[in-house]
């Protein structure tokens, strides 16, 4: 057992209690350390190595707790197939929850995305559950067995080998703008203010003699400083008083660590938020969160108290996998693979998106033609039949947080069910809106401020700004244009406006014509484009809504390709950076991109690869 924590002063007349809070988040469905789309082992992903980790965790603190932060049942092949398959042929509990009971987890609470198969499919798979499932801030409809509010009462043995007990309060809070992202989820729940749902659960779980309050907040870590309906709550929340411990999630960070940003309750050395310890454990199944607690209870006293803490975010890699969780998940991963690799058509060329950023990407160009196909057959025989069509689709598997293997790259020849996936990973619906001429400008503008600001004559100065993650890099098929990078980027990465007159965009034109503001278009979208809250919501705000069905993205890509049997889209999307003599830039990418440089017409050196594994590269401009 682990020696307690250092103490600032003898306290041989307390009872003192050494606790350990293990937590984990934003899963995605990721249970076992394998690549669905590239069909390779990964070592630094999967519940299943977690599991190894809680394991050997366990073995050095005698009082344990495990909790889930949610975004456990959406986002990898396994997750798709079993929302797709009927639940009958789950065989028994859902893979996730399956898994998840057996390593003994203590409480849950929901992300947004757990919502993304709907409310039936989310009852089915909790239903299943050996632990309670906390979400604080959610009022549904129909009855999904969700408490408001837990207090767990634990035995626990005190550094004297005294047996005791502990009443330890979770509160979970889900993203205001879940619904927001999810409209048709509008008329089955609804979602609080977190900072106002956590008072009344505070006050309520103190009433309850909760003797320590644990935030599951599905928030990421953002301003101390209160705001209605924060999406990033975490620093706003642990600044509550009767908040003991935070969870964060949500925006895939480690927190703590060294690159994490810094900010007035942000103490990214010693894991606090607002003083309070706090973790956020990566995703995938990457970190595990490790809270430890020294709490007291001085004699006479009913309630403990934290003395001591300290938080941690332990990485998984190359840890071997724990062998019941691989062997309880066999069954539905082999099923997974047999679903996914059922053939729909052929690609003439590599589908790859290692140059997504810099203007070519055959990938993104194919989900752009599936769009722009079904919109047009969906608006056929309408009085929009005969406007221009422009179809907006953004980068999902572009590096970043992901890692230097987080590109799509498909090989040319069979497509299947699995490299579809790849193309498109999250399970939105397909729409398309009435949009001007200036609507499609202020629509580039946003995605163009993925961009840094480059100085004319720089060399090898930084071109993307890491914190813009690239599902907001928009291209629009259909259209030609500039950008200037000599020009400060429009917007923040929260979507708000930056420099009013800058203007990145320039030589927008279609049809080689220029683009009037007052030119209409029909712009194929998805449903989280026209969520209410995002970073393109007030661009496509009010603009009327000509196609509104209930197809995912991933059945019109499927259709598009089973329909056209072979396909070859051009990886050119259509824009190109203003031209600036004796200027360099560098970008990362992944070590993959190599194989695709002959498909490029730029100038572009290659520079190595970094000990993060990512290939930095030189460009021209």
């Amino acid at each position: 057992m682990e020696p307690p924590l250092p103490q600032s002063a003898r306290r041989d007349a307390c009872a003192t209690v050494l606790f350990r809070i293990m937590a984990t988040t934003d899963l995605h469905m990721h249970l076992l350390g394998f690549d669905y789309f590239t069909g390779r082992r990964s070592p630094r992903i999967g519940l299943a190595r977690l599991a190894s980790l809680i394991e050997s965790q366990r073995r050095t603190r005698a009082n344990c707790l495990l909790l889930d932060n949610g975004d456990m049942l959406q986002g990898s092949a396994m997750g798709d197939y079993l929302a797709e398959i009927p639940p009958e042929t789950w065989h028994g509990e859902h893979a996730a929850i399956m898994a998840m009971n057996l390593m003994g987890y203590d409480a849950a609470t929901l992300g947004n995305h757990d919502f993304s198969f709907g409310l039936p499919f989310l009852k089915r798979a909790l239903d299943g559950a050996r632990f309670p499932v906390v979400s604080t801030n959610l009022t549904a409809s129909r009855s999904l067995g969700i408490a408001r509010h837990l207090l767990l009462h634990r035995r626990v043995v005190d550094t004297r080998g005294a047996s005791r007990e502990v009443s330890i309060g979770i509160l979970g809070f889900l993203p205001p703008q879940t619904v927001a992202w999810q409209p048709e989820l509008r008329a089955e729940i609804a979602i609080s203010d977190i900072l106002v749902a956590a008072r009344e659960g505070i006050a309520t779980l103190t009433s309850q003699g909760a003797d320590l309050i644990i935030a599951l907040a599905h928030s990421g870590i953002a301003e101390r400083e209160p705001a209605p309906m924060m999406e990033n709550a975490a620093t706003a929340l642990a600044a509550l008083p009767g908040i003991d411990a935070i969870i964060a999630g949500h925006t895939h960070r480690v927190f703590p660590a060294p690159d994490h940003p810094s900010g007035p309750g942000i103490d990214s050395k010693a894991g606090t938020l607002a003083g309070k310890p706090a973790v956020m454990p990566g995703f995938w199944g990457s970190h595990l969160g490790v809270v430890d607690l020294e709490i007291h209870r001085p004699p006479g006293s009913e309630r403990w108290k934290v003395v001591q803490h300290d938080s941690r975010a332990l990485p998984v890699d190359d840890l071997d996998e724990h062998e019941a969780v691989v062997a309880a998940l066999s069954p539905a991963h082999h099923r997974t693979l047999r679903h996914f690799r059922r053939h729909v058509g052929r690609a003439r060329i590599p589908l790859a998106s290692h140059f997504t950023l810099i203007g070519h990407d055959s990938a993104l160009r194919l989900v752009a033609m599936a769009q722009r196909w079904q919109v047009r057959k969906a608006l056929r025989g309408t009085a929009w039949q005969d406007l221009p069509i422009l179809s907006a689709a953004a980068p999902f598997r572009a590096g970043g947080r992901g890692g230097p293997d987080h590109y799509t790259d498909v090989a040319d020849g069979r497509l299947t069910m699995r490299n579809l996936a790849d193309l498109y990973l999250f399970p939105n619906h397909l729409r398309a809106i009435l949009i001007n001429g200036a609507g499609v400008r202020d629509w580039l503008e946003r995605s163009a401020s993925q961009f840094l600001q480059i100085t004319p004559g720089a060399q090898d100065a930084p071109l993307i700004d890491p914190d813009f993650p690239s599902y907001n890099f928009d291209l629009i098929d259909g259209l030609n244009w500039q950008i200037d990078l000599s020009r400060p980027p429009s917007y923040r990465t929260d979507g708000r406006r930056n420099v009013l007159d800058s203007g990145r965009i320039t030589e927008l034109r279609h049809d080689g014509a220029p683009v009037r503001d007052d030119q209409q278009f029909i712009l194929a979208t998805n449903s989280y484009r026209l969520a209410d809250s995002g970073f393109f919501a007030a661009t496509a705000a009010g603009r009327p809504v000509l196609v509104d069905g209930c197809q995912r993205m991933r059945d019109v890509l499927r259709r598009y390709v089973s329909h056209h049997r072979v396909v070859a889209p051009d990886g050119d999307l259509g824009w190109r950076f203003k031209p600036m003599p004796e200027t360099t830039v560098v970008f990362h990418t992944g070590p993959g991109a190599k194989s695709h440089l002959d498909r490029l017409r730029l100038r572009i050196d290659c520079l190595g690869t970094g000990v993060d594994g990512f290939l930095a590269m030189r460009l021209h401009l």
